[in-house]
């Protein structure tokens, strides 16, 4: 006899959760709150790290301050880091949830090799979405896609739960949207509804591998899966997120980076794109 349904979210057995602090003014973390309801839905363990960036001592930051004022600034960071650390800690008792924390003080570029060092130990990591002074939060989520080998979910404001009845894919027919998808199947076979969604002409997109061809691949993993084949219109990523919202998406799935990422930088880019504003948490896999 068939032995019993994989449990939702079964393959899930540890999260890490990324968050950094370079200013005294940040805004609250909504990967923390995200990571903490994704590991509480997946049975998963939870690590926690949050960093402060400190500045004393740090090629990469501004000269011209006085070191004293950066000394006490860098202490404050720390503060800062830690009570998080701590208040999640609490949060995850509470919630049931078996959690790990760290709160390093790590000059730049530490803080990020740091996190990809730990992605690699984990199922996947979430981090946030949010402009900072020096787009730290781009880094370390490009830096945990190169270097981990392991799926990032990308967490804009506003998201600080975790969700995922309605999934969107967004398919080029790629080999970065082939283990996007893949990656995510834990979180597919979960979801109530999913649609795979290629953006072009008709010629660009039957180029590649047709999303009608990948559906079955999908269903026979026990997706719910559709298919949609949308014209670029104003283009892809504004094709993206007009559709994510029609659908009510909770959940973009795409391959980031298909290009390099030089590339991405002068010509745009739909990853570089949603990383500056997305509808939905991404669950991205280069």
């Amino acid at each position: 006899m068939p032995g019993p349904c994989p449990a939702p979210l079964a393959g899930l057995r540890d999260v890490l959760v990324g968050t950094a602090f370079e200013g005294e003014r940040e805004a609250a973390s909504t990967a923390v709150g995200y990571g903490l309801t994704l590991a509480k839905a997946a049975g998963a363990h939870l690590t926690l790290q949050s960093s402060a960036w400190r500045h004393s001592g740090d090629a990469a930051w501004p000269g011209g301050f006085d070191s004293a004022g950066v000394s006490a600034a860098d202490h404050r960071l720390q503060a800062l880091a830690s009570a998080v650390a701590a208040r999640s800690a609490g949060d995850a008792a509470q919630a049931g949830v078996v959690c790990t924390t760290e709160a390093p003080s790590l000059p730049y570029p530490e803080i990020v090799d740091r996190l990809a060092e730990r992605a690699r130990l984990h199922d996947l990591t979430v981090l946030d979405i949010g402009p900072r002074t020096y787009d730290l939060d781009r880094q370390m989520i490009e830096k945990a896609l190169f270097h981990s080998g392991r799926p990032v979910i990308a967490v804009p404001p506003g998201h600080d739960a975790f969700a995922a009845r309605r999934i969107l894919v967004a398919w080029d027919g790629s080999a970065q949207a082939a283990r996007a998808a893949n990656d995510a199947l834990p979180f597919l076979r979960a979801a109530e509804a999913v649609e795979i969604v290629s953006v072009g002409t008709e010629a660009e997109i039957h180029a590649a591998v047709p999303g009608a061809e990948f559906a079955p691949h999908l269903a026979r993993h026990g997706v719910k899966v559709s298919v949609n084949d949308l014209p670029k219109g104003e283009g892809v990523a504004a094709t993206l997120r007009a559709q994510a919202g029609l659908f009510r998406a909770d959940m973009i799935v795409m391959g980031a980076y298909r290009h390099a990422p030089t590339r991405e930088y002068f010509f745009g880019g739909v990853t570089r794109s949603f990383l500056r504003g997305s509808p939905a948490p991404l669950f991205l896999a280069h």
